[in-house]
């Protein structure tokens, strides 16, 4: 099996690049010409001569590139596509909100329009997100919930994750969106609120820094384990039917209950070190989040391995480890 991955050094595409590796698939990534060649992530996986190299390939491209995007894509002629690329800050996306809908929309759509003209029939993942459901009309949210975002991220994730189905019914394309609520790890990007209390509380505990500024601390989100949501993600793409499908906990916890775990695990009081600061509320945001992955459970027979509390203390159980070596 031959896999093409977008976005195949962020948080999710590198563990779903393990997993499928695990799994005996040839990968292959698609990844933007930088200055910068390192790419943590896939250190491990450079670093084994037999992987990088005969199982595993990186190609340059950017989503705006159709005519590059096109020749990867006839060159390697993927039995699945998994499209995690694009820029997926919410907070960032009031900041740069045409280049946040030219690439999560139209670089969606450009792939689509592609893969419509491939006669192998590659089966497509979209990694779709709650971001979609705004302020949820509803709680639980599910896949019949409306779709009323509130920032240019969810805007453009509505278009991608409507034209994805666009194109199963009207083009009989095996199409799938992974509406994925909130998931961490070690991995995750230092700008989002779980890295940032995750490292916080480290470099408190290691006298690195005094305190840490947040915005809204009651604010509740479904937060679970990036690798259970790619190994879902894989489960999708080897279903007999293409659908859309919510990943979540069904659980929903708030930024208080975060810092709680975050600084607890190494035995410190989160309220003597967060300093609330209005600027970083968010123009709009919801206050509760919550998913329901029922179908999925059903359907993909998919389980959650990792809960909150051991997520949060494998993150900073990292951050303190990776600090602690440059000392």
């Amino acid at each position: 099996m031959i896999a093409l991955i977008t976005g195949i050094t962020g948080q999710d595409g590198s563990y779903l690049a393990e997993l499928l590796l695990d799994k005996g698939y040839e990968v292959h990534g698609i990844v933007r010409r930088s200055s910068q060649i390192g790419r943590d992530r896939l250190n491990s996986l450079y670093q084994d001569p037999s992987i990088f190299g005969r199982r595993l390939f990186l190609h340059y491209a950017d989503l705006e590139d159709t005519t590059t995007l096109r020749r990867i894509i006839g060159r390697v002629k993927p039995a699945e596509f998994y499209h995690l690329a694009g820029q997926s800050h919410v907070g960032l996306s009031f900041e740069i909100p045409e280049s946040t809908c030219d690439l999560t929309a139209n670089g969606t759509l450009r792939i689509l329009e592609i893969l419509r003209d491939v006669p192998a029939g590659t089966r497509f993942l979209h990694a779709s997100s709650r971001e979609i459901f705004g302020t949820p009309l509803s709680s639980p949210q599910n896949e019949q919930t409306p779709m009323v975002p509130n920032s240019p991220y969810g805007c453009a994730k509505v278009f991608a994750t409507n034209v994805v189905r666009v194109y199963r019914e009207a083009h009989g394309m095996f199409c799938c969106n992974a509406i994925c609520f909130n998931h961490e790890s070690p991995r995750r990007g230092e700008n989002f609120i779980t890295r940032k209390a995750s490292l916080a509380a480290a470099e408190i505990s290691l006298g690195l820094r005094s305190e840490l500024v947040l915005g809204d601390l009651d604010a509740c989100r479904d937060w679970g384990y990036a690798p259970d949501f790619v190994h879902a993600m894989w489960l999708m793409l080897q279903n007999d039917t293409a659908s859309d499908f919510v990943l979540a906990t069904g659980v929903s916890k708030s930024i208080r209950e975060l810092l709680s775990v975050a600084f607890g695990h190494l035995g410190l009081r989160w309220e003597d070190y967060v300093r609330f600061d209005s600027r970083f509320v968010r123009p709009a945001d919801a206050s509760s989040v919550l998913g329901d992955p029922s179908k999925a459970e059903r359907e993909l027979g998919w389980k959650r391995r990792v809960d909150f509390d051991e997520m949060i203390s494998l993150m900073v159980d990292e951050d303190v480890k990776r600090l602690s070596a440059k000392l």
